[in-house]
């Protein structure tokens, strides 16, 4: 049995700043900090990040600062036969601060459940606090 990779497609909004959230995700210090877990992360195509002390990793495909990132993704639990997926994250400014579009491409079906309920538990949630303090 074949199975089909799907794709995860989630909408949050924070009272900061597009620029404020970017920062949050593309510095490695404030992305560790944000999620109280080690992440690597470097503002240059082509480079490698890691998330959740390397249970996350992949690379930076393309960026524009404050408006976009594009990142190959996969966990270090995937089949060896399962592909990378795309991650696409997209900030905007709103009224009353900025709305984040996520964009996951290519997710293992057999990872689907957890990877999409994972995004609230380990970014959303966690950032929402962070913001707060």
């Amino acid at each position: 049995m074949e199975f089909v990779p799907k794709t995860i497609q989630q909408t949050i909004r924070f009272n900061v700043t597009p620029n404020r959230l970017y920062e949050t995700y593309i510095d490695s210090k404030k992305h560790s900090t944000s999620i109280n877990s080690k992440a690597s992360i470097s503002r240059k195509v082509g480079e490698k990040f890691s998330a959740y002390d390397g249970y996350i990793k992949g690379k930076n495909l393309f960026i524009v600062p404050n408006r976009l990132v594009i990142q190959s993704w996969r966990g270090l639990d995937w089949r060896k036969k399962d592909l990378d997926s795309t991650l696409i994250l997209t900030f905007s400014k709103t009224r009353s601060g900025c709305r984040l579009d996520m964009v996951h491409v290519n997710v293992p079906d057999h990872m689907y459940r957890h990877i999409k309920k994972g995004w609230h538990e380990h970014y959303w949630q966690p950032w929402k606090r962070y913001f707060r303090s």
